[in-house]
């Protein structure tokens, strides 16, 4: 092992590199358009899938695979009620990122 690997190996993780790693994450799951429309539509409060798909002007099978790409990335939560599943976001972090998306990309009411 030369010097430099095992300085590397040894170095605490810099907080920095940490950040950017989360951030970089998070932008990942914002991404995709479908996605980032759920989360826009989420914004001022919860929906059900039905109401999603209406929405987005997209499939069942769609709008929940990008659900499911959401809940994993910890983003939305769902609660049933019924036989309907309901869809909150759940990371306070997303809600100002996209308001300010709205704000930069939407500036004449785009919904």
């Amino acid at each position: 092992m030369n010097e430099t690997t095992k300085i590397s190996q040894e170095s605490p993780v810099d907080p920095m590199d940490a950040a950017a790693a989360d951030a970089a994450e998070l932008l990942k799951a914002l991404s995709n358009p479908g996605r980032l429309r759920i989360l826009c539509a989420l914004v001022p409060g919860e929906l059900t899938v039905g109401e999603l798909e209406a929405s987005l002007g997209a499939s069942q099978s769609y709008v929940s695979g990008q659900l499911l790409r959401l809940r994993n990335e910890g983003l939305v939560a769902c609660e049933r009620h019924g036989r309907s599943m309901h869809y909150r976001l759940s990371d306070p972090r997303v809600r100002p990122i996209l308001e300010r998306i709205y704000e930069i990309f939407c500036p004449d009411g785009v919904k």
